[in-house]
């Protein structure tokens, strides 16, 4: 299977939050897109955690997997792997600078295919293997809808896994939920503000359970993992 759009094709992210314009949020993921890159990429720990994702896909050689908000591409050689020289893998985001870095780091794996678009509405058809989606589903304003259409794409049995970020609620929560806050508002554009109306943490804790849990009741097989001292989840479900 083939990307079917011009890889700069959609220009509205849908995907973004109604805090958010889609002009606000180009420009915010377009500015930080090398800093994004250095933290995809050297965050300690992060390796290990990308790797166990591309296996919770249950890839096989030949396979086709998509990556919805594939960022920068850190996970795709990782996917690219699995899925061997006659496989295919497929990674969606709406920023030009950051696939553009996507597009650079792949470039030697002549069968990924970087493409514009917006997750929500991703400019393909099914059926696919696998869908991976990795700290994507807390920006979006229907996670549980998200996790609908994602699966709809899968051919039968087919994965789809989710990786998120929230507050943990481990031995550790005091201190690496204060850390995870500070991140949270760093990370939410615009970044001229310090206070949001609303709790971006909490909004965003709702989300990903909402996603987690909707992955959880549409799955006939489950596999999690959390890292990070909880904060990071990781869920992957077979659907039937």
């Amino acid at each position: 299977m083939t990307p079917a759009a011009d890889p700069d094709g959609n220009d509205s992210p849908r995907g973004v939050t109604n805090e958010e314009s889609s002009e606000d949020a180009q420009a915010f993921y377009g500015r930080w897109a090398l800093l994004y890159d250095l933290l995809a990429r050297r965050t300690p720990g992060i390796a290990a955690l990308r790797k166990q994702a591309a296996l919770a896909c249950r890839l096989e050689p030949g396979d086709t997997v998509v990556e919805m908000g594939c960022g920068t591409g850190a996970n795709l050689p990782y996917l690219a792997e699995q899925v061997g020289p006659d496989g295919t893998v497929i990674g969606i985001d709406f920023t030009r600078p950051v696939l553009e870095r996507a597009r650079r780091a792949t470039a030697n794996h002549g069968n990924v295919h970087v493409i514009r678009g917006d997750a929500t509405a991703p400019p393909l058809s099914g059926p696919v293997d696998a869908v991976l989606a990795t700290f994507v589903v807390g920006m979006l304003e229907d996670p549980a809808g998200a996790v609908d259409d994602w699966s709809e794409l899968l051919s039968r049995d087919g994965h789809l896994v989710l990786v998120n970020a929230a507050r943990s609620d481990g031995r550790l929560a005091p201190v690496v939920n204060a850390v995870f806050k500070s991140v949270v508002i760093l990370s939410t554009p615009p970044t001229t503000k310090i206070r949001y109306e609303k709790d971006m943490t909490a909004t965003l804790d709702e989300r990903i359970t909402t996603a987690h849990e909707r992955l959880r009741t549409r799955s006939s097989a489950i596999a999690e993992a959390s890292h990070a001292g909880g904060i990071v989840r990781l869920t992957g479900g077979r659907i039937p």
